[in-house]
């Protein structure tokens, strides 16, 4: 079956596929910059960050050697921060090991940092060419309905199966095409949410699940567990046109970016300014901002803030603060989107 779908797949994709910014330029470093940014996010959101950070970073060596607090402000708004550092660190072996260039090779892509069995995948068959398979959630969709599998796609096995199976019949002349051929199928035809647009697959005819009518029943997928909830307080900290921002720790969640100052728990009105007495700062009013959430994979904020106007500041006193105007902030200090609903209460610095 999966025999019958080489060609009519292949030959679809080479003449539907969507332009991208990083597709068909014969580039290691694109594609891996290009996968990396597209996990958890989608190909329309991706572009701009794309063309932006190998505008920035060219290449391998530009990577290895970017500062932190850049190679941070260059992703941001992307979220899983730790993606854009295990990639820093396999470009510094990539440079120190390889002379810069990714190895064309599937096993040595897979000893680097941040590399899976996915990524690795597809760097070797579409920028070098090799027969190996790139098994990411559009292709498990794919593949378990062209089957009619009811297998759980989130177990590793049932992965590992599905990469051995299209190892066997992956086209030694064009692996990368056959690979980006069952991506683009998962993204734009054999979609993840609403219904499958069967009636314009290029594979309807081999596909099990389509001829048994049980397409929106696959794939099978264990229920994801609870999200825990967590109560915060955000606190938009103002002395004139200048808003406080902190670095976060170094491990951990949002692990080394910057933040507005929060505290666990929703504190009161009477509790928020008590809290910023305690950091030293003088309040002279408090204003209640409205509430907001924030969803992380395992993880959701409940967030209440305030934004709280303080008194001049003595610039002689040490504070663990850094106190920047919106455009400083968006220049230089990358703060996640888990605080967006606040950051726009930054002000714009009148430059005197």
């Amino acid at each position: 079956m999966l025999n019958d779908i080489v060609q009519p797949l292949t030959d679809w994709y080479r003449k539907n596929k969507r332009i991208l910014p990083w597709r068909d330029q014969d580039k290691a470093y694109y594609t891996w910059v290009s996968e990396i940014m597209l996990q958890q996010t989608r190909v329309e959101a991706v572009k701009p960050y794309f063309l932006r950070f190998v505008g920035e970073l060219p290449d391998v060596q530009a990577l290895a050697e970017c500062p932190e607090e850049k190679l941070m402000k260059l992703w941001e708004g992307l979220g899983y921060y730790n993606r854009v550092r295990n990639m820093q660190m396999a470009a510094q072996t990539v440079v120190a090991e390889y002379e810069g260039e990714l190895p064309a090779s599937y096993e040595k892509l897979l000893e680097l940092k941040g590399i899976g069995s996915y990524t690795a995948g597809a760097i070797a068959s579409i920028a070098y060419h090799i027969p190996v398979p790139a098994v990411d959630g559009n292709v498990l969709r794919v593949l378990s309905r062209i089957t009619e599998d009811r297998q759980d796609i989130m177990k590793q096995s049932v992965r590992r199966q599905v990469e051995q199976k299209l190892q066997e019949v992956m086209p030694q002349d064009a692996p990368g095409d056959f690979n980006q051929a069952l991506m683009e199928l998962g993204a734009v035809v054999c979609v993840p949410n609403g219904p499958a647009h069967c009636e314009t697959c290029p594979v309807a005819a081999f596909c099990m699940a389509y001829r048994h009518g049980t397409v929106e029943e696959l794939p099978v997928k264990a229920p994801k567990k609870k999200r825990l909830l967590e109560s915060r307080t955000v606190l938009v900290i103002q002395d004139g046109e200048r808003t406080a921002i902190q670095k976060r720790p170094q491990t951990g969640l949002l692990a080394g970016l910057y933040e507005l100052p929060n505290v666990e728990g929703h504190l009161s009105r009477k509790e928020a300014l008590e809290k910023v007495k305690d950091m030293q700062l003088e309040p002279l009013y408090i204003e209640e901002l409205p509430d907001a959430k924030h969803i992380f994979s395992h993880i959701e904020w409940r967030m209440i803030g305030y934004r709280i106007r303080v008194a001049s500041l003595d610039t002689d006193r040490e504070l663990p603060f850094i106190f920047a105007g919106k455009k400083q902030s968006e220049k230089q200090y990358a703060i996640p989107s888990a605080f967006r609903a606040y950051v726009k209460y930054m002000k714009e610095e009148s430059g005197k």
